[in-house]
């Protein structure tokens, strides 16, 4: 365990609340996979496949974290799982957001042409997502960190002059 927390750069054991959340995702993603490709075989080989797709999920995600180490401007090694997180938990609750509120204002797959749908689908998501990258990353106590990276990603759009 110290070598785990030497190498996350934990000081306190509540910090090891976000490696552990990271594993649940990972598997539960892993878990969902394994359902969706293999919904019609036994419990057994669903668990079994879940397994493999978790230890290769892990071993992507730690390659990516190796790759961002030098990127990003963090602290410690284990805020990139709180970033993490809050990445998958903002692009989650941004669709969920989008749904509703794409009824609210009357726009269905069957009253619109479907590319125009999943266009307007997009846009209102990705409006969303930018309020909600922050107010997660806030949440989370990261909001410097994604406070910089909205400014990036708006400058990106070419609407950095309404953060002026």
């Amino acid at each position: 365990m110290e070598k785990f927390k030497k190498t996350w750069e934990i000081q306190q054991n509540w910090q090891l609340l976000f490696p552990f959340l990271g594993i649940i995702g990972i598997g539960y993603s892993a878990f969902k996979i394994a359902y969706i490709l293999l919904e019609q075989y036994h419990i057994a080989v669903i668990i079994t496949t879940a397994i493999l797709i978790a230890v290769l999920l892990l071993k992507l995600t730690l390659y990516i974290f190796k790759k961002l180490e030098k990127k990003w401007i963090l602290d410690y090694k284990w805020e990139m799982i709180r970033v993490f997180i809050v990445f998958a938990v903002t692009g989650s609750s941004s669709v969920y957001v989008g749904r509703p509120v794409m009824k609210l204002i009357g726009i269905t797959k069957e009253n619109l042409n479907p590319l125009l749908y999943w266009i307007l689908f997009i846009i209102i998501g990705l409006i969303f997502y930018q309020i909600l990258l922050v107010t997660f990353g806030w949440l989370f106590g990261q909001f410097k960190f994604f406070w910089e990276f909205e400014k990036k990603m708006l400058s990106r759009f070419g609407l950095k002059r309404f953060l002026d």
